[in-house]
């Protein structure tokens, strides 16, 4: 399958995301799941604004960056009731930034990391829903902790007041068969499932974000609730 990645145009953007939401139901009726258990999250990193009112425009409201100050630069230009999600690797010291601009970090891979947004959040009075990354590949390029580490950090920042853990996160490896990325998928719902009969305060394994272009159809098959889609909307990435 290919994708455009043209900019300005938002015909083929809207021809894009519709390719993507067929997928993404196709793959819900294999799996026995309905379409609304699953949010497709647009990755916008580099692309231009533009491009983002176009996909805006084509109904989607749910997008993704990896970087803070995209994310300060293009909120105040695009309309508000777009949900921004951080879902790239995030530094403490840009924690403070990040702050009331997302709805949802879905990178958090240390308790340092997870004690900075609780301090953050409780400053400015607001409770963060986050994610707690986990590398289930152990791809040393990866952030994120093993999947045995993951339980004790998820027991110890559920004591954090500033943010409430919603679930994990996996970022697969890059493949060109999406099959193999299946026991990583399966194996973060597994987690999930586990820390989940544990049933500690403070924590809830409702969201499983994992999947990107080339492999969401099998992360939605193994229990994806966030898919996170930016080449097969938008094109290949745009560097300045």
């Amino acid at each position: 399958m290919t994708y455009s990645n043209q900019k300005g145009s938002g015909a083929l953007v809207r021809e894009n995301i519709e390719s993507v939401e067929e997928r993404i139901r196709s793959a819900c009726r294999r799996a026995g799941r309905d379409r609304s258990e699953v949010s497709l999250i647009c990755v916008t990193k580099t692309k231009p604004e533009e491009m983002l009112r176009e996909a805006y425009e084509a109904g989607q409201r749910d997008f993704g960056e990896n970087k803070v100050q995209e994310i300060c630069r293009k909120k105040p230009n695009l309309p508000d009731d777009i949900r921004w999600h951080m879902i790239g690797h995030l530094q403490r010291n840009k924690v403070r930034q990040l702050i009331g601009r997302a709805v949802m970090i879905h990178s958090v891979d240390s308790l340092r990391l997870a004690e900075t947004i609780s301090e953050e959040a409780l400053k400015a009075g607001i409770v963060i829903p986050v994610l707690i990354e986990v590398n289930m590949a152990d791809e040393e390029s990866k952030f994120g902790v093993s999947p045995n580490e993951a339980p004790t950090l998820v027991k110890d920042a559920s004591a954090l007041s500033g943010i409430k853990i919603e679930g994990l996160m996996t970022i697969a490896p890059y493949t060109e068969d999406p099959e193999s990325n299946r026991p990583y998928f399966a194996g973060l719902r597994e987690l999930a499932v586990d820390i989940g009969q544990k049933c500690i305060d403070n924590v809830s394994m409702s969201v499983l974000s994992m999947g990107m272009t080339g492999d969401f159809e099998v992360a939605i098959e193994e229990g994806a609730t966030h898919i996170r889609v930016g080449t097969g909307i938008f094109g290949e990435r745009i560097y300045s």
